[in-house]
């Protein structure tokens, strides 16, 4: 996996301005809602829409990693709507989230609501997503995440989505992947905000409800940068096994796990620390697991993320972590202006859930261009995106998911098992 440097991460974000459709649509911004469509079906759009969207992703902090290829997920989405030319082109601007250490996202959030976006994709971090969202609620934006997995943000407010499942699921399925391999008791280290306690809280609720016990619980804050007391207090307690809850603090946090005579074959990861560490961890970590939302991703949308990223002079991508969600979240906002004939970001998230759903009876479709065409023709679309069927709920949450589990070889890198 290739971990983005802040200084080159930085360059990358600030490169991408714009992505447009080769004549980009620059005067109004919607047609009347309920068009027409023409008798043929689908031959003419429903609508002619300018939609502004925004991103906000991680160039910089402490989920730099994850901010590659869910900015290509989003670029890439952008050129699949614009070359469709079916009714929605997107304005994109792209912003650096950064983390709660360097606050990049204070800036960049209001960069992005002066540029009039009524829509946008992001944060990642859950921790900064509770600091804008009522920002952009306020100004009428909607707020789609694809990797805000906090339980805290189910139903939240009527014009936040978000693409990847609530951490209840992931807690799920680690606790009982650890008790499954036979552990019995746990020490788990954690970060002390809404993602880090929301997983902690469902990974210890399942690995108790099998029987185990949560031997030592030890938390830390963002921007920490010694974690030797927390080690020290789970290391003591001799646990069977060590899940460790955190971003690229894991790090450092495996190391010392490792000197305090832990098994850095048996600790347990999350999605914010999942990645091939390599040698960028100095312990073995073979044996060792870890969890993700999504599903496997067929390699030609891999090719094409990487294509559409190079082509901007940045290095290949092999972290794919959350693409697939940041992809899906920017056909659905295409698609909901498309079926509201609308850019606005209320009108947007009124048909966010028919579009994932079809209301009970749509036509399934997986691309931007087949939904379009059934919406453009009167029909009713149903979207099956690559991140999953992401039909939402009534909490604005998608129903259901994939969470895979990994383990990690000899080399510190990590395969899908399950």
């Amino acid at each position: 996996m290739t971990v983005l440097t802040r200084s080159r991460s930085a360059k990358i974000f600030a490169g991408i301005a714009l992505l447009s459709a080769s004549a980009l649509i620059v005067s109004g911004c919607s047609s009347t809602p309920n068009a027409e469509p023409s008798e043929g079906g689908g031959d003419k759009p429903a609508a002619d829409l300018t939609l502004k969207l925004g991103s906000l992703l991680p160039a910089t902090g402490s989920l730099s990693f994850l901010g590659a290829p869910m900015e290509a997920g989003v670029q890439l989405a952008v050129q699949d709507v614009n070359e469709a030319a079916a009714g929605v082109t997107i304005d994109l601007t792209t912003a650096d989230e950064g983390d709660l250490d360097n606050k990049a996202y204070e800036t960049s959030i209001t960069n992005l609501q002066n540029a009039g976006i009524t829509a946008m994709v992001g944060a990642a971090s859950s921790s900064v997503t509770k600091l804008i969202l009522d920002g952009n609620a306020g100004a009428g934006i909607l707020t789609v995440s694809p990797s805000n997995t906090s339980p805290d943000f189910s139903g939240i407010n009527p014009l936040y989505f978000r693409t990847a499942p609530s951490d209840n699921l992931q807690g799920e399925v680690l606790g009982n992947e650890i008790a499954e391999d036979g552990h019995k008791t746990l020490g788990i280290i954690y970060q002390n905000d809404p993602y880090g306690t929301g997983l902690y809280e469902a990974i210890k609720a399942t690995f108790e409800g099998t029987g185990g016990e949560v031997v030592a619980a030890e938390s830390y804050n963002q921007g920490d940068g010694q974690f030797n007391a927390q080690v020290a207090a789970v290391a003591a307690a001799k646990p069977d096994a060590v899940a460790v809850v955190s971003y690229d603090q894991f790090a450092t946090i495996a190391p010392l796990l490792g000197n305090a005579g832990v098994d850095t074959g048996s600790l347990y990861l999350v999605d914010g620390n999942l990645k091939d560490w390599g040698t960028d961890v100095s312990v073995n970590l073979e044996g060792s697991k870890g969890t993700r939302a999504g599903a496997e991703l067929p390699q030609d949308f891999l090719d094409q993320l990487n294509e559409v990223w190079t082509a901007e002079g940045n290095d290949p991508i092999d972290a794919v972590t959350y693409s697939a969600e940041a992809y899906d979240a920017v056909i659905l906002i295409a698609l909901s202006a498309l079926q509201a004939g609308s850019v606005e970001g209320a009108d947007i998230a009124e048909q966010m859930g028919p579009v994932s759903s079809g209301s009970g009876d749509g036509e399934k479709c997986k691309t931007f261009a087949e939904c379009a065409e059934i919406i453009n023709g009167g029909g009713t679309a149903d979207y099956d995106g690559l991140s999953g069927e992401i039909t939402f709920d009534e909490n604005n949450d998608p129903k259901g998911a994939a969470i895979g589990v990994y383990e990690f070889n000899a080399e510190n890198a990590t395969t899908r098992i399950k």
